[in-house]
């Protein structure tokens, strides 16, 4: 078998990442390279915790949640890092260098040259080290096999079973508009997934993929983590709605797995509990399909009335779309749902309104516009109508 160049390996990563690695044989550190010239490395306060890794693939954590990722192989270990996806604040590694008993006339040349540091997603830097695993150790790890602890799962399941969400959490979370931005194709899968309750696809779809690739949206790493739960919470709450779920039942759900996150402190538990509500949501509408099956042309107007949300939608314009004459579509579609067709197409929008006032900034005149609508007064008759409230006053009950 050809030797294995481990310190040729260590410059192309550092080359692909522009990150830190190391080879250790026999726990001790044989070939260190970096394009960032760091007058101490880090990993000497973390090193005897590193080295204890014994996992094919680990990763650890530091106190700022710095990360570093391992690969064990046979007598040798890769060790990658520091990197993050948030950039270290002054104070964090001025508070590093002086653990690491830099003197004060080299801290400010360390903290710049940490700073030069690429900064990479835990879920990147996995995938990259499930790469090396193949090559090294012949196993075909995903991101699932990694990050997602059965244990922590069948915990979560029997905290649900135990007390009903809004028993086991808390209530009355609200978040200001939130703007993500991710691969679209990836987002559009989820939101599908969970609106069929096709909860099945959807665990698969999490073994093979991380869940969203968003930018830098916090100041700290903690709080990217918690951002990033509430960001797919706010996804996985409105395709639940879509799915069937109403409006309220999925934000309160929402809301209480914000909470819970917000109570976390541990990457591991943070992304297995995105993990378990993402599934939830999806078992939660497929049983809400079980128990009342639509028919397919009650299906059908569904679907048509979620891709022109924004339009004014008339009985005439979705009877043209199946070619069937208005008065047949509405006798039809009232014997199938027990709901006329005008209410159909006025409930769909006002539970899109109620997501817009409580989850964005848009004013009353633009989400009216957004939806459709001819004037804000007629969609504060419409939504007052339905929901029995106005929409400035839905609006206050979830903002203070």
């Amino acid at each position: 078998m050809k030797a294995i160049d481990y310190n040729y390996i260590a410059i192309m990563i550092n080359s692909f990442s522009g990150v830190p690695v190391r080879i250790y044989k026999d726990n001790k550190l044989t070939f260190y390279y970096s394009s960032v010239n760091l007058i101490k490395d880090p990993i000497a306060l973390y090193q005897s915790d590193i080295l204890n890794i014994s996992e094919h693939i680990g990763y650890f954590f530091t106190v700022h949640f710095s990360y570093y990722g391992i690969i064990n192989f046979n007598e040798y270990k890769i060790v990658i890092g520091p990197t993050r996806q948030v950039s270290d604040s002054i104070p964090e590694l001025s508070e590093l260098a002086c653990q690491l008993n830099i003197s004060k006339n080299d801290t400010e040349a360390f903290i710049i040259a940490m700073q030069e540091i690429n900064h990479i997603s835990l879920e990147h830097l996995m995938q990259l080290l499930c790469f090396l695993n193949y090559i090294l150790n012949d196993e075909k790890y995903s991101l699932h096999d990694i990050f997602i602890k059965n244990s922590l799962q069948e915990h979560f399941a029997e905290s649900i079973n135990r007390n009903e969400a809004d028993k086991l959490f808390f209530n009355d979370f609200s978040e200001n508009d939130i703007i993500i931005h991710n691969t679209y194709e990836l987002e559009q899968n989820l939101m599908s997934m969970i609106k069929k309750g096709d909860y099945i696809s959807l665990s698969e779809l999490l073994e093979n993929s991380p869940l969203l690739d968003t930018g830098v949206i916090a100041d700290n790493q903690l709080r990217q983590l918690k951002n990033i739960f509430i960001i797919t919470a706010t996804i996985a709450s409105r395709s639940a709605i879509q799915g069937g779920m109403t409006p309220d039942d999925a934000f309160k759900l929402s809301d209480n797995y914000i909470l819970k996150c917000e109570l976390l402190n541990d990457y591991c538990q943070i992304n297995n509990l995105l993990h378990f509500m993402l599934i939830d949501f999806a078992k939660r509408v497929n049983q809400l399909h079980e128990g009342a099956p639509a028919s397919k042309l009650v299906s059908d107007v569904s679907n048509y009335i979620n891709r022109h949300m924004s339009e004014t939608i008339t009985v005439e314009a979705i009877a043209k779309e199946f070619f069937l004459s208005r008065s047949y579509l509405s006798k039809l579609f009232k014997a199938e749902s027990n709901m006329s067709l005008s209410d159909f197409i006025l409930t769909k929008k006002t539970d899109e309104a109620k997501y817009l006032l409580r989850y964005t900034n848009k004013s009353l005149t633009d989400i009216s516009l957004n939806l459709g609508f001819s004037s804000p007064g007629h969609f504060s008759r419409v939504f007052k109508k339905y929901a029995s409230i106005t929409p400035h006053k839905y609006r206050k009950k979830y903002i203070n």
